[in-house]
């Protein structure tokens, strides 16, 4: 497998991401909460976790920009910077520790919550949103954050087995 295969992969998460997911989530829950999903940042923080962390950077960097291009026009670069920050802090965590289901998600869902407080302390520093801390927390934040974290539970294991393939194929070459 090539490298080829993860770009493809992401942009499909991204197009994913902004046309069929919103559809299923519930009308109620978008009425009381708002829940963004974010599966190319969830497949990032994936790729840090089992394949590399400056791989992860650069995936969260060009695929956070062109989610700013896309979608918020109002500043660009809040979502580059906290995708390839996130994608590198995942991968950063995960070095020395065992690969257990557990301890990825809970880097995850680190990641998560560290990724939707930079950009809400991003937009908040420039004054693009005037939102109190605790509103956001609570009807941005967590909804978001366990949306994105029941998305990476589901697609744990075959993400791991292709990343972990990858990772095999790549070591077979060198050798």
């Amino acid at each position: 497998m090539n490298r080829h295969v993860l770009w493809l992969i992401l942009f499909g998460l991204f197009i994913l991401q902004g046309s069929l997911v919103v559809w299923l989530l519930p009308a109620s829950w978008q009425s009381i909460v708002y829940v963004t999903p974010h599966l190319p940042l969830v497949f990032i923080m994936f790729i840090g976790l089992f394949h590399h962390r400056h791989a992860a950077l650069l995936y969260g960097l060009l695929f956070g920009l062109l989610h700013d291009f896309t979608y918020y026009g109002s500043m660009l670069g809040v979502y580059s910077f906290s995708m390839g920050l996130v994608g590198y802090l995942a991968g950063l965590a995960q070095r020395k520790q065992p690969n257990l289901i557990f301890y990825n998600l809970l880097i995850t869902s680190l990641g998560l919550l560290i990724f939707e407080f930079l950009n809400y302390g991003i937009n908040r520093l420039f004054k693009v949103i005037a939102i109190d801390l605790n509103f956001a927390l609570t009807h941005y934040m967590l909804p978001s954050v366990l949306f994105n974290l029941l998305v990476a539970l589901i697609c744990y294991v075959p993400i791991r087995k292709l990343l972990e393939g990858k990772r095999l194929a790549a070591s077979a070459k060198e050798d």
